[in-house]
């Protein structure tokens, strides 16, 4: 398939290597230079605006940091609501809150454009491996027709619905859960330590007795060693995250109490320098307030 691809970090590199890696033309576009250069020297074409990222392509994905970049992007002049013919589609893969992506659908819908949001589910390093899942929404011809493309992305494609705003509510309520449980995690390995048990012990326990989730294996280690260091999503991006959910309950009018907790966590953390970090340090923070630290 004629593929764009606009927004080239952690995540969008390793995606858009898996689509040229199962043969797919692919034309790229980033702020970034030094993004280009890698996906470049393995066969893509570079663009040198949106504009031309546009031309001739089945769709056109965006893997882009938060909303004012994709606003910018969709309606900035030359952008895609400007640029993209009425047979591209705009697939927006990064994570994006509702009303922004609400917003992008009206703007796409106004210029007879096709839209569909399909975030995607894991970190960078599953991105790279194509062990990434997909949740795609849209209309359901046009999400159908890619599916060549979340099979060389993904392990598993979750379809959602016909409303964008459908995806974005699943992406944003799945890392509300996982956040959730990195606080949790934070707060039971905080409790085992102040009574001196060892944690890599109590991670053992954990894992051979009451779970087995990946999120789990992925984040235990990291508490109960104190290991930071960023393999996926920071501290800064968990900061996003946390927001769209308070953003996302506020439209739903409900209260979700547990997700302040994990964002302050991440604030404060955020505030000490540690923004860089795996967002697992807001466990750092429960160890602190529980004079481990």
């Amino acid at each position: 398939m004629k593929v764009g691809f606009i927004g080239l970090g952690r995540m969008g590199q390793g995606m858009a290597g898996r689509l040229l890696a199962a043969g797919h033309d692919l034309l790229v576009y980033d702020q970034k230079e030094e993004n280009l250069r890698v996906l470049h020297a393995a066969g893509a074409a570079i663009a040198d605006s949106i504009a031309t990222v546009c031309h001739e392509r089945q769709v056109v994905i965006s893997m882009l940091p938060h909303d004012a970049a994709l606003e910018a992007v969709v309606n900035g002049t030359g952008g895609l609501a400007d640029s993209m013919s009425v047979e591209t589609a705009h697939m927006a893969m990064g994570t994006h809150s509702v009303d922004q992506i609400n917003a992008t659908n009206q703007s796409h819908a106004d210029a007879g454009q096709i839209f569909i949001a399909a975030p995607v589910l894991g970190r960078p390093d599953l991105a790279a491996s194509g062990e990434l899942s997909i949740v795609p929404a849209g209309p359901a011809a046009a999400v159908d027709s890619f599916q060549p493309l979340y099979d060389a992305m993904s392990k598993q494609t979750f379809r959602v619905g016909e409303q964008p705003q459908s995806s974005a509510a699943v992406k944003i309520a799945n890392n509300f859960l996982l956040g959730s449980v990195i606080e949790n995690m934070g707060e039971a390995f905080s409790l085992v330590r102040k009574l001196g048990v060892e944690p890599e012990l109590f991670f053992e326990v954990m894992m051979k007795g009451l779970f087995g989730a990946p999120a789990f294996k992925i984040y235990g280690p990291m508490i109960a060693e104190q290991k930071w260091d960023s393999h996926g999503a920071t501290a800064v991006i968990g900061l996003k995250d946390a927001d769209l959910v308070v953003a996302a309950a506020e439209s739903a009018e409900m209260s979700v109490p547990s997700v302040h907790i994990w964002r302050g966590h991440l604030l404060k953390a955020i505030e000490r320098g540690e923004g860089h970090l795996d967002w697992a340090v807001m466990a750092r923070e429960q160890f602190r307030n529980s004079g481990l630290e």
